[in-house]
């Protein structure tokens, strides 16, 4: 696992977290508990946060960065992703605000300033333009991404299920690693990695 510091920054990691030794989380990152990334996914809070909620899962290849503080956006844009979200593999998120309980489909892009409500899935491949908000309870699609219906109840159910389910992933993965006797550089319960000066105003 590679944790990296950034100016002072160092990332934070909730209870029971799993980075994948893989993966590469940089600077101002703040991971909740039993939140997970995966092989070759990279979190790069350097000129701004990003926020990782509890549960929530990075799979795969992904991006995720932020907007620096400059004339044309005064104090920057963060990365915020909320609680029980699915990232799939290789989507790029990109300095936006993403709700509780989302889908956000392998090879997505997210871009800056964009917004997406509580449970919300996002197709494999579709594209969110900056700036742009998806309503709760959509299924969106495209490029650029429109809303294609209203998901069933089934589907609303199956986003806390796929959360859930990568929690059992990445608890057999951290006591796989445990076992082998790979510390993967403080990935233990609690681990808080320092105290990050305060962050920005949203």
């Amino acid at each position: 696992m590679a944790l990296r510091d950034y100016r002072g920054f160092r990332p934070v990691l909730g209870a029971r977290v799993y980075v994948d030794d893989c993966a590469l989380v940089i600077g101002r990152v703040t991971l909740g508990d039993d939140a997970s990334l995966w092989p070759f996914a990279v979190a790069r809070g350097d000129v701004n946060r990003i926020e990782i909620g509890a549960r929530t899962n990075i799979q795969d290849g992904s991006v995720l960065h932020v907007v620096h503080d400059s004339p044309s956006k005064p104090g920057g844009l963060p990365l915020i992703i909320g609680d029980d979200v699915t990232v799939g593999h290789k989507a790029m998120l990109h300095a936006a605000r993403i709700g509780h309980r989302c889908l956000i489909g392998m090879a997505a892009v997210i871009l800056d300033g964009a917004v997406i409500e509580d449970e919300v899935i996002v197709a494999a491949g579709s594209v969110v333009p900056p700036g742009k908000r998806l309503a709760s309870h959509g299924l969106y699609l495209g490029n650029p991404a429109k809303r294609a219906r209203e998901l069933t109840v089934a589907e609303i159910e199956r986003l806390l299920y796929s959360a859930h389910h990568y929690v059992k992933i990445k608890d057999a993965h951290r006591a796989d690693r445990e076992g082998s006797g790979v510390s993967g550089e403080g990935v233990q319960d609690g681990l808080r990695g320092g105290t990050n000066p305060a962050p920005q105003q949203e």
